[in-house]
Parts: structure tokens; C-alpha cells; sequence
């Protein structure tokens, strides 16, 4: 069995994150970047999977620009086998359809894949609509925010937490799935781990290479668009009670003023 994991380089969210003037794209140059942190998860998982004796190779693929692939180097020093990165001038400002497609396009290109594992949304976008986009685009099942993963018999199932039930789910292999940050524990990479990542293999891959239009993809094509961005004003002072005997009263009035009680 092959696993493939699709995973985003995102903007630090620790950063004072802000967008491109212009065509207000999030400004990605400015800001330190990282692997996103819920797709740790799926990456784990699929280590976890291959462990287990239930998968051949691990796959790591991502779409972005050349910084990107430092998202790809965080999952080989993880322990996953090999990367591919679709980096292309094209691809700047595509949204959700636009990547879901370009990752399609990739996945059908690596061939042979069983399962495809994603992050149940990213952590700058958050949307979580890739995992089903690209599961309509593959003509595959998709079973999506698994909580606990299972794989036997050529089928997959999960478990999904909602707020008010648990649902178990089972589909069909291949499959794609997303999965949540209950799922399991991410590994750190190891000293061993981190020198073993320099010798794997990594593939980077243009529009072409994978047959997609340019004029499909990226800011001109996205669905929708940015009009306007407004500065997040600077946070005010709290309030400060001081405790005379009556702290408590005078905490529940200002609650209560705020209409939080």
C-alpha cells in the first residue's frame, strides 16, 4: 500500500501576519513559515500506518512556492520516505478548487496510491474543503475529520466526534481522508531522522510536468478575491479590579455589561 499526505507551508501564526499591497494575498516573505501543524497529524498517521506493516512507502507532496519545501523536509526528518513539491510562478494565488486540482493532478502523476491522508484544514486558510474537492476530483470516497483511523480488508474506517454523537464510517480503498488533531500524538524528528531526510528523494514538478492549464490556475482564476483589507486594531488595556472585599460583585456587574452573563 502506498500513502500519499498532502501538506501546506503556512505563515508562522505566532507572526504578525499581513498581505501583499495590491491583489491581497497573504504576504508569505515577510514571515517565517513552517509545515502547517494539523497536517503533523496525517503525517503521523501515515508513519503510524507504515509501522504497523500496512503500507509499502510514504509520500509527502505539496504545492507552493520554493519555501514550500521546507513543509516537505519537516515530514522526511519525521520519517516519511519521499517528497514531491509542484512549485510554479502559475500557481501564486490560487484558492481552494485551483489547488485541489493542481494536488489531483500530482496524485494521479505519482501513481499507485492507496490512500490519501490531509489535515482536517489549514491553519492560515481553514477552510477544509480541500480534502472533498480532491476527493470529487479523484473519483474516490472521502471520509473526512477522523478522530481514530483502521485500515483491513481493503477498506478504511474512521471514527468521527461530533459535539453531540460519534459516527463510525467506512469506505472503500482507495480513499481520501482527512483527519483532526485528536487522532494521535505528532513525533518530533529525531537527530538520526534529521540526517536521513538529506538523502531522500524529492521531486519538484512544474505545471507542465503535470499537464495543467497555467490560465486554470492561480489569482486570475481563483473563484473569489480579497476587496479589502483592514489593520486588526491594537488590543486595549483590561480592566483591572481590585479586590476591597467586593472583587466578586464588582467582576459579575462588569460580566454582566458585557452581556457575557
Amino acid at each position: 500500500m502506498n500513502v500519499v499526505v498532502c501538506v501546506k507551508h503556512v505563515p508562522d501564526a505566532q507572526s504578525d501576519r499581513s498581505f501583499e499591497t495590491g491583489d491581497h494575498t497573504t504576504d508569505r516573505d515577510s514571515v517565517d513559515g513552517l509545515l502547517s501543524e494539523l497536517d503533523e497529524y496525517a503525517v503521523e498517521e501515515a508513519l503510524k500506518i507504515k509501522e504497523a506493516g500496512k503500507a509499502d512507502e510514504v509520500t509527502i507532496l505539496t504545492v507552493g512556492p520554493a519555501r514550500a519545501a521546507d513543509a516537505v523536509k519537516k515530514a522526511l526528518q519525521m520519517g516519511a520516505d519521499k517528497g514531491v513539491h509542484v512549485s510554479d510562478e502559475g500557481i501564486a494565488g490560487s484558492d481552494a478548487p485551483a489547488t485541489s486540482l493542481v494536488l489531483a493532478e500530482a496524485i494521479k502523476k505519482i501513481g499507485g496510491v492507496d490512500l490519501v491522508l490531509l489535515g482536517m484544514a489549514s491553519t492560515d486558510g481553514t477552510m477544509s474543503v480541500v480534502p472533498a474537492m480532491l476527493a470529487e476530483r479523484l473519483h474516490l470516497p472521502q471520509v473526512t475529520f477522523a478522530s481514530e483511523l483502521t485500515l483491513e480488508d481493503g477498506s478504511v474506517t474512521i471514527r468521527r466526534d461530533g459535539d453531540v454523537a460519534t459516527e463510525i464510517i467506512q469506505a472503500s480503498l482507495p480513499a481520501v481522508v482527512s483527519v483532526t488533531d485528536q487522532i494521535n500524538e505528532p513525533r518530533y524528528p529525531s537527530f538520526k531522522g534529521i540526517m536521513a531526510a538529506k538523502k531522500k528523494p524529492v521531486e519538484t514538478w512544474s505545471l507542465a510536468d503535470l499537464g495543467v492549464d497555467a490560465a486554470s490556475v492561480g489569482l486570475n482564476a481563483a473563484w473569489t478575491k480579497v476587496e479589502e483589507v483592514v489593520q486588526r486594531p491594537p488590543r486595549q488595556q483590561g480592566l483591572i479590579v481590585t479586590d476591597d472585599g467586593n472583587g466578586g460583585a464588582v467582576l459579575a456587574q462588569y460580566l454582566a455589561m458585557q452581556k457575557f452573563i
